[in-house]
């Protein structure tokens, strides 16, 4: 009798378990709360300061939000970062799904090379950023040792100032933010491409559809959700990307290639006003967050 009464307390107490999920998540909320949204909450609050790193003590204020949009280079910084979030996301789009889209019809057609593609398209997804920024900095060298400039002048083109130039270091960065950024597309939009309905893609191959017809009208159509997931998730990681502009060019030539997230940690780092740069970190943050509940209203939708 002992025994039954042990084992119906026994499965009483794991069905009370299995009821209460927060019992098996209280160690990963802890430990968000700790790393994550402690340190959140205090860059907020020192965000309302005029804190420095140059002397101690501090007043709440909102004058540090005043000074980042009185600042004329906060507009120029914005600009900056519309251009290489803009440029960085539609052809991390592009590349990614034609990337996807040649390796499925690849692999339908029973064609060799159609992992190794997928697999060579997969190694920026694996490189750190900081090692990223180091290599497009070597192949963007105005000297001898720079690839693209050796490439261009076996073919009788001067020295192209891939970094020295303003306009021409911001769209350096971009395109190698687009070769770094394809990979999540393509993976994602692989996902989405065998997700369309064969009866669908048979019935527009039996109307005469052409391959571009059936892109347009078939297969973008059936992978709407995937694509808006992927676009959001490209734009928010582009939005946060400090690594790799960090080795390649620090934010330079003058302020050309300074993103939000760049210059946040110039005004603390460098400019040591911790209260403004912890203001302009809050506005990255609230342009985040947008972003995020976008991306949470699209998968309860799905």
């Amino acid at each position: 009798m002992t025994n039954v009464q042990a084992s119906t307390r026994n499965r009483k107490r794991s069905a009370l378990n299995n009821q209460r999920p927060i019992l098996w998540l209280l160690p990963l909320l802890v430990f968000l709360c700790l790393f994550f949204l402690v340190p959140i909450l205090d860059v907020i609050k020192t965000s309302f300061t005029n804190a420095s790193m140059t002397k101690p003590g501090y007043e709440f204020t909102l004058n540090s939000y005043l000074r980042v949009f009185q600042d004329p280079s906060f507009l120029e910084v914005l600009g900056v970062t519309f251009f290489f979030v803009s440029f960085s996301v539609i052809f991390q789009f592009l590349l990614g799904f034609l990337i996807a889209f040649a390796v499925d019809n690849g692999e339908k057609r029973r064609l060799h090379g159609t992992v190794f593609t997928r697999t060579v398209s997969l190694i920026s997804w694996a490189i750190p950023g900081v090692a990223i920024g180091i290599i497009w900095k070597i192949m963007y060298s105005e000297t001898g040792s720079g690839i693209l400039n050796y490439m261009l002048s076996l073919i009788g083109m001067d020295t192209v100032a891939f970094l020295t130039d303003p306009k021409m270091a911001l769209l350096s960065i971009s395109i190698a933010n687009v070769w770094r950024g394809t990979a999540q597309s393509m993976i994602l939009l692989y996902a989405g491409i065998k997700t369309v309905p064969t009866d669908i893609l048979e019935a527009a191959d039996v109307d005469g559809a052409s391959g571009f017809r059936k892109i347009i009208s078939v297969i973008i159509p059936s992978m709407k959700s995937v694509i808006m997931i992927n676009l959001l998730l490209n734009i928010i990681n582009t939005f946060n990307t400090f690594d790799m502009i960090m080795p390649l060019t620090g934010g330079g030539p003058g302020r050309s290639t300074e993103v939000l997230v760049l210059s946040s940690y110039r005004t603390i780092f460098q400019q040591l006003d911790l209260g403004k740069g912890c203001a302009v970190a809050v506005i990255l943050l609230l342009i985040n967050i947008c972003f995020g509940i976008l991306y949470i209203r699209m998968n309860k939708e799905e």
